[in-house]
């Protein structure tokens, strides 16, 4: 039987903010235990919490850039449950009524441009957290340790619809996810610290079926390679226990990623169990427009507010545009390159027909050499220690024909490991890289290399083109690399044509 896979993500975003979502305490990481818990946090009788205006503002970002709709009145209720780590005995969060409503979200999965729509983003505070292994108590006792410093810190949830339909299309959706959160400046994206963690909802049913399977949901995953194994184990899992006879069970799963396998946590609570009823310490949140106006003019331009002028603006292929505008950070790289590029003072019917070929040079060493570059060192965009200025530099010199696009790259390279400070100018002179322009000096290695090699030209004029290349070959490594490659094939061509 054919199955069809059914994935929905909640994903819990930590907001940045300096002070936690009801209390003052600080949200810096790596503090040591409880440290960073006040009385609040800690729920000691008396206390009341009081709403963080930035964690709302976030929300509010959040809402703006996926076209949600803000609620104009929302509602915190308490989640009730117990936990060591939940001092409340209940979690303070949002049901009937989230701060966000709808949006969706568009990305590529491959080349294939897809959209999954957003049930609701809500705020909520986090749980603190239980240390479990190898946790050594004060008497020498195998024990739990519990560290409030987590709790009360500010999360958005970020629910998706369930319409993604394969473990690709959930990574590139929560990749995307990630960029944006990041993109807006609400969230630093560390999965490492769980900054970023993803609860991946997986059923299948079988293909045509129009009521959905049981789920199982796989807690807290924190890596996009976990995310894709997670989900290919639990749909083999639940097909292979359906077609044996067995029932999928609604339960929440952890992902082993030693074993590569989930495994059962706890039976899957629905919303009832929880209680919520609306927290009588919190009145309404109220979002006047005015407010939602305010952060409307200071939010950045959007990825796919970019994606679409590099498309249109700078004839950019969509695919390529997608990868330019993956990071706030790519982006601005990128468009840093292109202003460089254009600095000439030229008029400007001049700088908009040469943009389409600036740009597309400026995309191809950005998505080419310089990510390829940023792969095997390990560092991002931000670390690039060749600027978008000295990058254009560069490619000036390739669009001046001073250096050929394979010379480049060696200048690049140059560049750096930091070689006379990164100026590519100062690169080519003290290496000698200029590029031979000279018509009359090619022709003299063209004519020198033809001599010597008459039976590869008679095969050539015969009709066996392959030989082309190989005398192209031997008049570059004639010219150390450093002839103009266009116009060794155009000289080449002819010499060869004249018989």
């Amino acid at each position: 039987m054919a199955y069809e896979i059914v994935i929905g993500l909640e994903t819990h975003t930590q907001l940045s903010t300096q002070s936690k979502i009801f209390s003052g305490s600080s949200t810096r990481y790596g503090a040591q235990p409880n440290t960073q818990a006040n009385e609040v946090d800690m729920a000691l009788p008396g206390t009341l919490p009081v709403m963080n205006r930035a964690a709302v503002e976030h929300a509010i970002r959040l809402g703006l850039a996926v076209g949600a709709t803000i609620a104009p009145r929302s509602i915190f209720a308490r989640k009730n449950y117990f936990y060591p780590d939940l001092p409340k005995n209940y979690q303070i969060s949002q049901y009937e009524i989230p701060v966000v409503l709808g949006g969706s979200l568009t990305f590529f999965v491959g080349d294939k441009e897809t959209t999954i729509n957003l049930t609701r983003a809500h705020l909520e505070e986090d749980a603190g957290k239980s240390l479990h292994d190898n946790y050594i108590g004060p008497h020498g006792e195998l024990s739990t340790g519990i560290d409030l410093n987590r709790t009360g810190t500010p999360l958005l949830e970020i629910v998706s619809e369930p319409e993604m339909r394969s473990a690709a299309e959930a990574v590139a959706y929560a990749k995307t996810l990630h960029s944006l959160v990041m993109w807006l400046g609400i969230c630093d994206g560390n999965m490492q610290e769980g900054s970023f963690r993803v609860d991946v909802n997986v059923s299948v049913r079988p293909v045509g079926q129009k009521e959905f399977g049981t789920r199982a949901e796989i807690k807290n995953v924190n890596s996009f390679r976990f995310i894709e194994r997670a989900i290919n184990y639990e749909v083999r899992r639940q097909i292979e226990l359906i077609e044996d006879g067995g029932k999928v069970v609604q339960e929440t799963r952890l992902y082993d990623a030693d074993l590569d396998e989930t495994r059962s946590m706890r039976s899957k609570e629905d919303a009832h169990d929880y209680r919520y009823f609306p927290d009588p310490d919190l009145p309404p949140l109220v979002i006047s427009q005015d407010w939602i106006d305010q952060v409307q003019q200071s939010m950045p331009a959007l990825p796919d507010e970019l994606r679409h002028r590099f498309i249109n603006e700078f004839g950019i292929a969509p695919t390529d545009a997608a990868q330019l505008s993956s990071s706030r950070a790519m982006a601005t790289y990128f468009l840093d390159v292109l202003e460089a590029l254009e600095s000439n003072p030229t008029d400007a019917a001049t700088v908009m027909a040469l943009r389409p070929a600036r740009a597309k040079l400026a995309a191809n060493w950005l998505m080419g050499e310089v990510s390829a570059t940023l792969n095997r060192e390990e560092k991002d965009i931000a670390q690039c220690p060749v600027t978008a200025p000295l990058l254009a530099a560069l490619l000036k010199r390739i669009l001046d024909n001073t250096i050929s696009n394979k010379i480049a790259r060696d200048v690049f390279a140059a560049m750096w490991a930091g070689a006379e400070n990164g100026q590519p100018d100062a690169i080519i002179a003290a290496k000698g890289l200029t590029q031979i322009n000279d018509s009359g000096a090619i022709e003299a290695m063209i004519d020198a290399v033809l001599a010597a090699n008459a039976a590869i030209v008679a095969e050539y004029r015969a009709g066996k083109q392959k030989g082309f290349n190989s005398l192209v070959g031997q008049i570059m490594k004639a010219a150390k690399g450093k002839a103009n490659p266009q116009q060794v094939n155009d000289l080449l061509k002819a010499k060869l044509d004249q018989a």
